[in-house]
């Protein structure tokens, strides 16, 4: 970028990291004493500091009093998101230059639900990653993503998202990679009456005790989808839950019927004791990689990412045999 007058002024002699910084604490401690006690400091330096950053934009206020404290202004909303933008750049900077340094580390932070924490790909992408690059650190964090619950990708604590969502219903903010569409089964225990069924319809499990997920989620509209199609209202759900080991404990112990995704079902299925059911739910639903669309990936997430494209590969190969 080309170095302007206006920025030598008014950006770059002026406005420091550590100013910003201070600025980020006052924010989010609602408080310049107790930004002050946080960092060390003085108060009236804190105030300096909050001064200063209201020259550089121009003199204006950055800051408000409320009866519960200080808050942005319009401007330091603004200041503040832009300026968490520049810390996350640096930071990745920082861990760029380490994987340059040291080819096959670094950090990749990634969030899931537990279905896909408990089914294959995932697994398999990370066993690869570990073998080929055993100095690459993986922090996978169980997060709701059937609820689209972003806050933590865009907080930038989470470099990834995988979910199971339409790419258009992410927000305008976010970029989400299809990496495939996996059907979700019918599933009951094999020792089940529902696995012995002659012929078994919807109709037919319309009274079965299902475990589903909590309305509006993707596969709890699937279910209730495929229902209607048929000309049967939906069931009604005995147990409502995200866990997919609950389900799956609760599916061996006697005849219930849950909703499962294919990729789950084909690690846990002989463990557990499961068997898909001859019913269809619908079209299958996409797995998408979500990720900021305003922040550039690192080499290691980048790499992650791949090797998540490769495990699917590897686990389509498998099921083709």
């Amino acid at each position: 970028m080309t170095s302007t007058p206006e920025w030598q002024d008014r950006i770059a002699r002026r406005m420091r990291l550590r100013d910003l910084h201070i600025f980020s604490v006052v924010v989010r401690t609602g408080s310049m004493t107790k930004a002050a006690a946080e960092l060390g400091i003085t108060q009236p330096a804190v105030s300096h500091t909050i001064s200063d950053l209201e020259a550089a934009v121009g003199n204006r206020p950055l800051l408000e009093r409320t009866q519960s404290g200080v808050i942005a202004t319009p401007y330091g909303k603004v200041l503040l998101e832009r300026s968490s933008e520049s810390f996350d750049a640096l930071h990745h900077a920082v861990r760029d230059i380490e994987f340059l340094a040291d080819p096959g580390s670094g950090k990749v932070s990634v969030g899931a639900s537990e279905s896909f924490i408990s089914s294959g790909f995932l697994a398999t992408a990370i066993d690869r990653m570990m073998q080929r690059h055993p100095r690459l650190s993986i922090e996978v964090v169980d997060v709701n993503t059937a609820e689209l619950d972003l806050i933590r990708l865009r907080d930038r604590s989470l470099d990834v998202v995988l979910g199971r969502t339409a790419v258009m219903e992410a927000g305008a903010d976010v970029e989400a990679e299809v990496l495939y569409d996996e059907p979700i089964l019918a599933i009951a225990s094999a020792q089940s009456r529902w696995a012995h069924a002659s012929a078994l319809t919807l109709h037919g499990l319309r009274e079965a005790p299902w475990l589903l997920a909590p309305p509006g989620t993707a596969v709890r509209m699937l279910v209730d989808d495929a229902f209607r199609a048929a000309g049967v209202e939906p069931p009604r759900s005995s147990v409502t839950t995200y866990s997919m080991q609950l389900r799956m404990q609760l599916l061996t112990r006697g005849n219930s019927v849950s909703s499962l995704p294919a990729s789950l079902l084909r690690l846990n299925g002989d463990h557990w004791g499961l068997q898909v059911l001859p019913v269809t739910l619908g079209k299958p639903l996409p797995v998408v990689a979500i990720t900021l669309r305003r922040r550039t990936l690192g080499p290691a997430v980048r790499l992650f990412l791949d090797y998540l494209r490769e495990a699917i590969i590897a686990l389509d190969t498998d099921n083709h045999r």
